[in-house]
């Protein structure tokens, strides 16, 4: 069974995000990128059920600039047989992307696609299920356990009251929570190996896949100052002022 992997460029985890003077969008100049941690926990898993026997090829897949050739060439170093990068400028929102990874499984054939249950920039939280609408597969979203067994995958997923297991038929899409695995620290020789791996680059023209826009960014601006907290002398005061001053009851 081939996996497919979906991974994105977005800023490191440890850098804080701020807007651009002008709200237009988020200021990325001069600032860490690296691989979305949710999208690394899901090439961790894709990696593991080859190391189980339960899959054969790996391929990473990427939307984006071309720098997103590191983030796939991190992928390989962790253990991505192969990549592809479907190389844009433009901006690309999550049903466009859903678009070319579809276009993708219908060209690699894949068993199973894992990708991150979401993305650290946009939080948008919705590839994953889109692709699974496209495809018309199943979808196993939030995945904090997956297992392989004969033509079907096992997937326990945290919700409100608790763990909710699926039994799914393959072909199926996986999107990976925080607690599916710990992904595994990139060793020095695997970095060198990864660089000979194949990257194949497309461009969404080759797939026939229109990204234009379907959403305008409006304005982008930092959440407003915390106001600090203040005492109380009794309940009924407590009350007055969630009533007259925040208005929440």
């Amino acid at each position: 069974m081939k996996i497919l992997v979906a991974v994105k460029r977005a800023i490191d985890y440890n850098v804080k995000a701020r807007p651009k003077s002008d709200g237009s969008g988020v200021d990325l100049a001069n600032v860490k990128m690296s691989m979305n941690p949710f999208d690394e926990i899901a090439v961790e898993e894709a990696i593991r059920l080859q190391e189980a026997g339960k899959a054969g090829e790996i391929v990473a897949v990427s939307v984006g600039p071309a720098a997103c050739q590191e983030t796939l060439r991190t992928a390989m170093a962790m253990g991505a047989d192969r990549g592809i990068l479907v190389q844009t400028d433009d901006e690309v929102q999550p049903l466009a992307v859903a678009k070319l990874l579809k276009a993708l499984v219908d060209k690699e054939q894949p068993g199973l696609v894992i990708l991150g249950k979401q993305a650290i920039d946009d939080d948008s939280n919705q590839t994953g299920q889109m692709l699974a609408g496209l495809l018309g597969w199943g979808q196993g979203t939030f995945a904090a356990k997956v297992e392989i067994g004969d033509g079907t995958a096992s997937v326990k997923r945290e919700v409100d009251g608790g763990i909710q297991t699926l039994t799914v038929k393959l072909p199926l899409v996986v999107t990976a929570d925080l607690r599916l695995n710990e992904p595994r620290y990139v060793k020095l020789p695997n970095i060198m190996k990864a660089k000979k791996k194949p990257l194949d680059t497309v461009t969404p023209a080759d797939l026939g896949v229109d990204i234009t826009p379907r959403i305008k960014l409006v304005k982008v601006s930092e959440p407003p100052a915390r106001a600090g907290g203040v005492k109380v002398a009794d309940v009924n005061e407590l009350v007055a002022k969630l009533r007259n001053e925040a208005k929440v009851i």
